[in-house]
Protein backbone atom coordinates (compact mmCIF):
# COMPACT_ATOMS: atom_id res chain seq x y z
CA UNK A 1 0.00 0.00 0.00
CA UNK A 2 3.06 2.29 -0.05
CA UNK A 3 2.56 2.94 -3.78
CA UNK A 4 -1.05 4.16 -3.47
CA UNK A 5 -2.94 7.05 -1.93
CA UNK A 6 -6.31 5.65 -0.81
CA UNK A 7 -9.16 8.07 -1.50
CA UNK A 8 -12.07 6.01 -0.16
CA UNK A 9 -13.02 2.40 0.44
CA UNK A 10 -15.93 0.35 1.67
CA UNK A 11 -16.57 -3.40 2.01
CA UNK A 12 -17.24 -3.64 -1.73
CA UNK A 13 -14.30 -1.79 -3.26
CA UNK A 14 -11.62 0.87 -3.14
CA UNK A 15 -10.72 4.11 -4.90
CA UNK A 16 -7.11 5.24 -4.96
CA UNK A 17 -4.44 7.06 -6.89
CA UNK A 18 -1.04 5.68 -7.66
CA UNK A 19 1.73 7.76 -6.14
CA UNK A 20 3.95 9.92 -8.34
CA UNK A 21 6.49 7.34 -9.51
CA UNK A 22 3.80 4.97 -10.77
CA UNK A 23 1.24 7.65 -11.71
CA UNK A 24 3.10 9.14 -14.70
CA UNK A 25 1.36 6.79 -17.14
CA UNK A 26 -2.07 7.66 -15.75
CA UNK A 27 -1.82 11.32 -14.75
CA UNK A 28 -4.88 12.51 -12.90
CA UNK A 29 -6.65 9.18 -13.05
CA UNK A 30 -8.36 7.46 -10.16
CA UNK A 31 -8.29 3.68 -9.89
CA UNK A 32 -11.64 2.20 -8.86
CA UNK A 33 -11.62 -1.50 -8.02
CA UNK A 34 -14.72 -3.53 -7.19
CA UNK A 35 -16.24 -6.90 -8.10
CA UNK A 36 -13.11 -8.20 -9.84
CA UNK A 37 -12.93 -5.10 -12.06
CA UNK A 38 -10.64 -2.12 -12.12
CA UNK A 39 -11.20 1.21 -13.84
CA UNK A 40 -8.78 4.09 -14.45
CA UNK A 41 -11.05 7.14 -14.53
CA UNK A 42 -10.67 10.88 -14.66
CA UNK A 43 -12.64 12.81 -12.04
CA UNK A 44 -15.22 13.84 -14.66
CA UNK A 45 -15.70 10.17 -15.55
CA UNK A 46 -16.29 9.36 -11.87
CA UNK A 47 -18.97 12.08 -11.87
CA UNK A 48 -20.50 10.54 -15.01
CA UNK A 49 -20.54 7.17 -13.25
CA UNK A 50 -22.39 8.78 -10.34
CA UNK A 51 -25.05 10.06 -12.74
CA UNK A 52 -25.33 6.59 -14.33
CA UNK A 53 -25.88 5.08 -10.88
CA UNK A 54 -28.62 7.61 -10.13
CA UNK A 55 -30.31 6.73 -13.42
CA UNK A 56 -30.15 2.99 -12.58
CA UNK A 57 -31.51 3.30 -9.01
CA UNK A 58 -35.23 3.44 -9.90
CA UNK A 59 -34.95 0.06 -11.62
CA UNK A 60 -35.91 -2.93 -9.50
CA UNK A 61 -35.23 -6.64 -9.53
CA UNK A 62 -37.49 -9.17 -11.20
CA UNK A 63 -40.99 -9.20 -9.71
CA UNK A 64 -40.95 -12.98 -9.10
CA UNK A 65 -37.44 -13.07 -7.67
CA UNK A 66 -37.15 -14.80 -4.27
CA UNK A 67 -34.18 -12.63 -3.24
CA UNK A 68 -34.64 -9.28 -5.03
CA UNK A 69 -31.71 -7.56 -3.31
CA UNK A 70 -29.31 -10.12 -4.75
CA UNK A 71 -30.86 -10.58 -8.20
CA UNK A 72 -28.53 -9.19 -10.85
CA UNK A 73 -31.13 -7.57 -13.07
CA UNK A 74 -30.12 -3.89 -13.14
CA UNK A 75 -28.12 -2.70 -16.14
CA UNK A 76 -25.54 -0.15 -15.00
CA UNK A 77 -23.81 1.90 -17.63
CA UNK A 78 -20.14 2.33 -16.87
CA UNK A 79 -18.41 5.62 -17.65
CA UNK A 80 -16.69 3.79 -20.51
CA UNK A 81 -18.76 3.91 -23.69
CA UNK A 82 -18.37 0.28 -24.67
CA UNK A 83 -18.86 -1.31 -21.26
CA UNK A 84 -21.97 -1.83 -19.16
CA UNK A 85 -22.61 -4.47 -16.54
CA UNK A 86 -25.40 -6.07 -14.59
CA UNK A 87 -25.70 -5.56 -10.83
CA UNK A 88 -28.08 -6.33 -7.99
CA UNK A 89 -29.80 -3.70 -5.84
CA UNK A 90 -27.31 -4.46 -3.06
CA UNK A 91 -24.31 -4.10 -5.38
CA UNK A 92 -25.72 -0.89 -6.83
CA UNK A 93 -25.96 0.55 -3.31
CA UNK A 94 -22.36 -0.44 -2.54
CA UNK A 95 -21.09 1.00 -5.83
CA UNK A 96 -23.07 4.20 -5.16
CA UNK A 97 -21.45 4.50 -1.72
CA UNK A 98 -18.00 3.92 -3.22
CA UNK A 99 -18.49 6.54 -5.94
CA UNK A 100 -20.15 9.14 -3.69
CA UNK A 101 -17.52 8.66 -0.97
CA UNK A 102 -14.78 9.05 -3.58
CA UNK A 103 -16.29 12.24 -4.95
CA UNK A 104 -16.76 13.63 -1.44
CA UNK A 105 -13.11 13.04 -0.56
CA UNK A 106 -11.89 14.46 -3.88
CA UNK A 107 -13.93 17.61 -3.33
CA UNK A 108 -12.79 17.86 0.30
CA UNK A 109 -9.13 17.54 -0.73
CA UNK A 110 -9.62 20.23 -3.39
CA UNK A 111 -11.32 22.52 -0.88
CA UNK A 112 -8.55 22.05 1.69
CA UNK A 113 -5.87 22.78 -0.92
CA UNK A 114 -7.70 25.99 -1.90
CA UNK A 115 -7.94 27.08 1.74
CA UNK A 116 -4.26 26.41 2.36
CA UNK A 117 -3.36 28.71 -0.56
CA UNK A 118 -5.02 31.65 1.22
Amino acid sequence: MDDVQVIYHNNFGIAFRWKESVQRKNMGRIQLVFRDMGFYLLEDEVKDFSRNISAAKPKKACSKCKNPGECRSILLKSPLQKMDFVVSETELGEIADLIEGTLFHLELDSYLKDISKN
